[in-house]
């Protein structure tokens, strides 16, 4: 599984350079950020739950293209790609999309940060049943464990929505309130769909 997320990482990361569409060398920007892993209250807010079953910090590395000029019919998003590390080992992912910086009035202040993407995690995609017929004592209290303490993905590739506000403090570095979702949407696994929300501040640096 492990090895399966690094390709995945490596994969994506080449995939946004792909939709830089050859951008000049050093050209746009990177980020790193600090989240709390598996966050609740965003989801009890909108009223849509929220998993609440893993700790631990989150820390997000990226890369974002300049804007794509020639998807001017999309709004000239930028490209992303990115990975976030566990303290605890836990759910890491990669993921890649496209994202639009929205000004509020002139550039240079606040701004808005909406994205969608892909993701791939090396979370638990299906946990096995601790109500199983045969079980040990052992196997039944290792598994009702996993339980109450992983998020059940239901899919290793997930959606990736994200939303930030920002703000540029100068031409090449600006500071980021950030919300970034995990989640299979239905769409990768009819059943469990518990998800992950994480939220956390990153610091961006444009080249």
């Amino acid at each position: 599984m492990k090895t399966a997320f690094w390709a995945s990482a490596a994969s994506l990361s080449l995939g946004a350079a792909v939709l830089g569409f050859a951008a000049p060398a050093f050209a746009g920007e990177a980020f790193v950020g600090v989240y709390k892993h598996d966050v609740t209250f965003i989801g009890k807010a909108v009223g849509l739950g929220a998993a609440g079953r893993e700790d631990g910090v989150d820390v997000h590395l990226g890369y974002r293209t300049n804007k794509i000029e020639s998807l001017d019919w999309l709004g000239k998003p930028q490209a992303h790609a990115m990975v976030s590390i566990n303290s605890e080992n836990t759910s890491n992912f990669v993921a890649a999309g496209l994202n639009w910086k929205i000004d509020f009035g002139q550039p240079g202040g606040f701004y808005l940060r909406p994205g969608m993407g892909l993701a791939y995690t090396d979370g638990k995609a299906k946990l096995p049943p601790a109500n199983a017929p045969g079980l040990t004592p052992e196997e039944r209290a290792r598994r009702t464990y996993l339980y109450y303490h992983r998020i059940e993905f239901g899919s290793h590739v997930l959606f990736e929505p994200e939303l930030a506000l920002g703000y540029q403090v100068s031409d090449r570095v600006s500071v980021e309130l950030s919300y970034t979702h995990l989640s299979n949407g239905q769409i990768f696994h009819q059943g469990k769909n518990q998800g992950l929300d994480d939220a956390g501040v990153r610091l961006v640096y444009a080249f």
